[in-house]
């Protein structure tokens, strides 16, 4: 990788990072991490014990550089994690018990 294609992957990072830092939910917590295409977000909670899998989206290098990535990222933030609470149910009509 060269230097130039480094710095612009540790840019998006950066502003990846920077709007995850504007929000704080008292259950949730994210963290962001480079990945080939883009940017990878991962959410999880913050005591564990109770669901310890994290739920992961990803940015991509188009989205990041957007015009509108802060409200498409509050979006994408708000859809998953509203994904993320129902992927908790244990028991729903949804789910089906064999």
């Amino acid at each position: 990788m060269t230097e130039e294609i480094a710095a612009i992957r540790e840019s998006r990072l950066q502003k990846v990072q920077h709007e995850i830092d504007r929000y704080e939910h008292p259950l949730f917590e994210w963290k962001a991490q480079s990945v080939e295409k883009g940017v990878e977000v991962t959410v999880s909670l913050r005591h564990s014990g109770i669901h310890d899998d994290p739920y992961r989206f990803s940015l991509t290098a188009r989205e990041i550089d957007g015009m509108a990535f802060e409200w498409d990222f509050q979006r994408q933030l708000y859809n998953y994690l509203h994904d993320y609470l129902v992927e908790m149910f244990t028991r729903s009509p949804q789910i089906r018990e064999y």
